[in-house]
Formats: C-alpha cells, structure tokens, sequence
C-alpha cells in the first residue's frame, strides 16, 4: 500500500477478501480481477443478491467510517426506526465523532440488553465491537476480530432496508451504495 488510508481498508476488492477471509462467510460473489473496492461494491448492486453491496461495504470501510456510514443509511431511513433505535444511534454517532472507551463498552452493555435488535442496536453492537477489548475494563482484554464491526454495520444496514416497501428498495439500496462511494471518495482520489 503506497499511501495510508483515511477511510476504506483496502483499495481493491482482492485485498480485501485476502485480508478479511470472513467476509467469504457473509456473501457469494468474489472479485474476479483486481478491481477497486467501490467498482466491485456498485457491480454488485447487479448482481443475483445486490444486498451484498451492503455487505461488502460494510466491512471494506475502516471501523469508525463503517459506523458512521451506517449510522448515515439508517438516517436515510429514520421515518422507519422506533425511538430505541434513534437513541442508539445518536450514542453511535457520538462515539464516531469523540471515540472513547469507557462511552464504548457502556453503548456495548446496552445494546446487549435490548431484548429485540433493531436495526439502531445492531448499530450500537457494531460499535460496542470497534474498541480495543469485548470484555469490561477490569478484566483481561479480549480483542474483537476485525471483522466484526462490519458484520453488525452490515446487519444494522439490512435490517433497515427490510422495513423500506418492496418498490423503494432497489432505489433505496442505490442510495445506501451512493454513500459508501461519497465517504470512499478521498482515498480513490
């Protein structure tokens, strides 16, 4: 990798899937050359499942922009969500934009009590994951594998595009794609 990147892991979808190998657990298609991430994740809205845009998306973002663009996509759809879910995701955004533990592992505990998850507290999992250990401060560190954070953006994401009506989705999903190229757009510059 010639440059750090600000936003996405990898610039192209093979380095991806070579890096995050879980990511082959969570969706069907593969890169077939070595394409850019957001070639690969805009083919894949016409694919036979273009949900995995959202999946792909999800995991090829680094950990904090994975939670803000999908604290963005439900945003695009908050008519839809309940006030738990509101609530969880105004404490994701917080997180995004001041990261600290202790905020971290208290979002994590209460989305863990949530007895439904919504598309807010798959979100507030998914940030719950991001930090340094899954486990409270006083005891040993677990750290999260990395690819958990996209899999509960990638859930959160999902299940909100579920609540959207059958008519709107395609163009809904488009719109979701749409914002992972806007946030990708100064690492491809």
């Amino acid at each position: 990798m010639s440059k750090e990147l600000e936003t996405l892991r990898y610039l192209t979808a093979q380095e991806l899937f070579a890096a995050l190998p879980e990511i082959g657990e969570d969706m069907t298609a593969r890169p077939v050359r070595n394409e850019g991430v957001m070639t690969f994740a805009s083919a894949l809205l016409d694919s036979p499942t273009p949900e995995e845009a959202v999946t792909f998306a999800a995991q090829m973002f680094s950990r904090r922009v994975a939670i803000w663009w999908g604290h963005e996509c439900l945003r695009h759809v908050r008519d839809l969500l309940e006030p738990t879910d509101h609530a969880m995701m105004q404490a994701a955004a917080a997180w995004v934009a001041a990261p600290d533990e202790s905020a971290r592992a208290a979002l994590l505990d209460r989305a863990l009590a949530e007895p439904i998850r919504s598309p807010g507290v798959w979100l507030a999992l998914a940030t719950g994951w991001a930090g340094t250990s899954l486990t409270p401060p006083e005891t040993p560190p677990v750290q999260p594998p990395r690819y958990l954070t996209g899999r509960g953006v990638n859930a959160a994401v999902l299940a909100a595009l579920a609540r959207v009506e059958q008519p709107r989705r395609k163009g809904t999903l488009g719109d979701f794609v749409s914002m992972a190229r806007d946030l990708a757009a100064p690492d491809l510059a």
